[in-house]
This record gives C-alpha cells, structure tokens and sequence, in this order.
C-alpha cells in the first residue's frame, strides 16, 4: 500500500472521527448555540477540517475517480458506530444498503 492509500485512509477515519465527536455534541442540552461551543463539536470540526487537508494530499497520487467513492466506507463504519454508541436502528433495508456500499468500494479499489 502506498503512502497516498494510507493518507486517504487517515483522511477517512479522521473524517468518521468528527461525525462521532458531532453527533455527541449534539446530545447536550440547550440550544443550538450551547450545542455548538460544547468542545465535542469544535473538536468535530477540526477534525472535518484535518480530513479535509489528509484528503488533498490523497488526491496528489489516487484519482479523484476512486478516491472519492473510497471514503464511501465511512458509510459502513458509521452506521454500526451509530448503532452501537447512539442506539439508531440497523434494520434490514440499512444492512442491505451497507452490503452494496462494501461491494462497491471493494470494487473500486481493486481497479
């Protein structure tokens, strides 16, 4: 695996980091501004942002074309996270779709 392949995988996780690190600001009571200074979504958002520079330096060597769909696997990850951590439902219409995503991404990487 090369570097670039390792730097979109940071670029991955780190962007799935954030989503986690939002939804738990959200969970805090109060209005959207207390939500939004609680340092769960300020820490969300850097990470958005970390992800965001991770990515451009991805794209340096991988083609947009692959790169792109790529990150679909943080569809994968984030639904069982919301799952297990946030208690959202995971039925069968949602573990179809999370199989079609994995089959694509496989693909994709393979090409």
């Amino acid at each position: 695996m090369t570097a670039h392949w390792l730097v979109l995988a940071a670029a991955i996780c780190t962007s799935m980091t954030g989503q986690v690190l939002l939804k738990a600001g959200t969970l805090a009571e109060g209005n959207f501004l207390a939500q939004l200074f609680r340092w769960q979504t300020i820490l969300g958002l850097g990470c958005y942002g970390g992800a965001a520079l991770l990515y451009i330096v991805a794209l340096r060597r991988i083609p947009m074309s692959v790169a792109l769909p790529c990150t679909a696997a943080s569809y994968i990850i984030i639904a069982l996270v919301g799952h297990y951590m946030f208690g959202e439902a995971l039925g069968p219409q949602k573990l179809a779709a999370i199989a079609l995503i994995a089959g694509g991404v496989a693909l994709l990487a393979t090409a």
